[in-house]
C-alpha cells in the first residue's frame, strides 16, 4: 500500500459567505411561511423574480437580429461601443462636442460585473499607485474588506453608522478622515444606497467630503451598484459621482460600475471600471487602460459578451431608454411602498423603540437595528432570514408577508435582548 503523501499547501478553513450561506439556509427551509430578507436581488410582491420587460424585449430583438458574432470573443478592454455607452450614463455625457476635453480624463474598461470592477480597481491602485491605507466605511459591504484584503492593501474604517440614533455618523466620518487620513490614501465611497445601511451623505455633505479629499489629497473610490435602482432616477443616483468629476478636475478618482440591480442582470456580470484623471494628465489615458488590459488578459481575458449586449442594445435605443426608466420606478416604488408598509405595521403594533429609520433610508437595504440575538430568534422561531447585522432586504417583503415579518419582529424585540 503506498504511503500517504502529505499536501505542499498551507490552508486553513475561512467562514463562508454569510449571504450566500443565509440562502442556501433559506432554500432548505421547508417552512410556508418562510421569508428571505437576505440576498440583495429584487423580487416582485409574489416574491418572485422579474425580468425586466426592457430586457425581455432587448433580448428578443437580440434574437431577432442572429448576430453570428454574438459568441465571438471581443477586445481585452471588453466590447467596444459598450464602453462609452457604460461611461456617459455614468457621469451624464450627452454626446455634445463640447464633452470632449471632460471624456478625455476617464479610462474604461469592461469588467465582470461591479465585484469584478471593484476588485480590478483595487488590484490596479494597488500596483500602481501603492495607497498606504484604504478607507472603509463602518460597516461597508463586507465583500470589500474581502477585495482590499487580497488586494494587500493596509485597511481602516472610518465612522458611518451612528448606532444611537439609527443615522449617517458625518460628523464622526469628517472627523476621523480629517485626523487620520494620510495623503495618498484610498477613500472608498457608495455612490448611493449604501449597503448595508441605507443611508446616503445629502448633497451638501457630499460636497464637504469633496471638498476634504481635494484638500487632504486622498483618493475617492466609488462604488456605484445601484445607479436608477434607488431613487428611480439615473440622474439623481450619480449626483455624487458627476459633483466630484465635474468640480474638482485636478483631483484624481476611479468609479465601479454595476449593471446587475438596475438592469436585473444579476447573473449576467456585467460592469466597467472607470479611472478619472486629472486635467492636465489626459494624455495618459491610454496608458492606464493599457495597464488595466494587462491585469483582465492575466485573469479573465475579457468581459462576458451577452450581458453587455442587453445593456448596450436598450441604451442606444430612446424607446428602450423610456421603458427602462419606466421600470425603474417600478423597482424602486416598490421598495418604497415596502418600507413604509413596514414601519406602519411596526408603528401599529406599538413596537418597542423607533422605526422612522426605516423610512428614511433608501435603496434596497435597511439596518433595521436588530442585533445578533434577535435576529437568529426571528430565524428560529419564525423563519425570517436575514443578516446577523440586522440587515435587512427590503425586496423580500410584501403585501402578504409584511404584517407577519412585523409581528415576528414585534415579538423578538419584546422578548429578545
Amino acid at each position: 500500500m503506498a504511503k500517504p503523501v502529505p499536501t505542499r499547501l498551507n490552508v486553513a478553513p475561512v467562514p463562508p459567505d454569510e449571504i450566500f450561506a443565509l440562502n442556501a439556509a433559506y432554500f432548505a427551509d421547508t417552512y410556508p411561511q418562510k421569508v428571505s430578507l437576505g440576498v440583495g436581488v429584487y423580487r416582485t410582491d409574489d416574491g418572485k423574480p422579474w425580468p425586466l420587460p426592457v430586457v425581455q424585449r432587448a433580448e428578443q430583438e437580440l434574437a431577432e437580429e442572429d448576430d453570428l458574432m454574438r459568441h465571438e470573443y471581443t477586445a481585452i478592454e471588453g466590447d467596444k461601443p459598450f464602453l462609452p455607452i457604460a461611461r456617459d450614463l455614468m457621469f451624464g455625457f450627452t454626446g455634445e462636442a463640447s464633452e470632449e476635453s471632460a471624456k478625455a480624463r476617464i479610462a474604461t474598461v469592461q469588467t465582470v460585473a461591479g465585484t469584478g470592477a471593484n476588485h480590478l480597481g483595487a488590484l490596479f491602485l494597488a500596483h500602481h499607485m501603492k495607497p498606504p491605507t484604504v478607507w472603509l466605511s463602518n460597516p461597508s459591504w463586507a465583500n470589500h474588506m474581502t477585495i482590499w484584503e487580497l488586494a494587500g492593501v493596509p485597511r481602516k474604517t472610518y465612522p458611518y453608522y451612528h448606532a444611537a440614533t439609527r443615522s449617517f455618523d458625518f460628523d464622526g466620518m469628517m472627523s476621523t478622515l480629517e485626523s487620520e487620513a494620510q495623503e495618498g490614501d484610498v477613500v472608498l465611497l457608495h455612490a448611493c444606497a449604501h449597503n448595508p445601511t441605507g443611508l446616503d451623505p445629502n448633497k451638501e455633505q457630499w460636497i464637504a467630503i469633496a471638498d476634504l479629499c481635494e484638500r487632504k489629497k486622498l483618493f475617492p473610490f466609488f462604488d456605484s451598484a445601484y445607479q436608477g435602482f434607488a431613487s428611480g432616477s439615473v440622474e439623481e443616483d450619480a449626483w455624487a459621482v458627476r459633483y466630484f468629476f465635474n468640480n474638482k478636475p485636478d483631483m484624481e478618482m476611479c468609479v465601479a460600475q454595476s449593471f446587475s440591480k438596475n438592469f436585473g442582470l444579476y447573473g449576467q456580470r456585467v460592469g466597467a471600471y472607470h479611472y478619472v484623471t486629472n486635467r492636465s494628465a489626459t494624455s495618459i489615458r491610454d496608458v492606464i487602460v493599457n495597464n488595466l488590459c494587462h491585469l483582465i488578459r492575466g485573469e479573465f481575458s475579457m468581459g462576458p459578451r451577452i450581458g453587455c449586449s442587453i445593456v448596450k442594445k436598450i441604451l442606444t435605443n430612446d424607446d428602450l431608454v423610456a421603458q427602462w426608466h419606466r421600470d425603474l420606478q417600478v423597482m424602486s416604488s416598490r421598495i418604497k411602498s415596502m418600507r413604509q408598509a413596514l414601519y406602519d405595521e411596526l408603528t401599529r403594533l406599538k413596537t418597542p423603540g423607533t422605526w422612522e429609520h426605516i423610512i428614511q433610508q433608501n435603496g434596497m437595504f435597511s439596518y433595521t437595528g436588530l442585533s445578533p440575538k434577535q435576529v437568529y430568534a426571528l430565524k428560529d422561531k419564525y423563519h425570517v432570514y436575514l443578516l446577523k447585522s440586522g440587515r435587512a432586504s427590503i425586496s423580500g417583503l410584501s403585501k402578504k408577508n409584511v404584517a407577519y415579518v412585523a409581528q415576528a419582529i414585534d415579538d423578538v424585540v419584546r422578548n429578545v435582548l
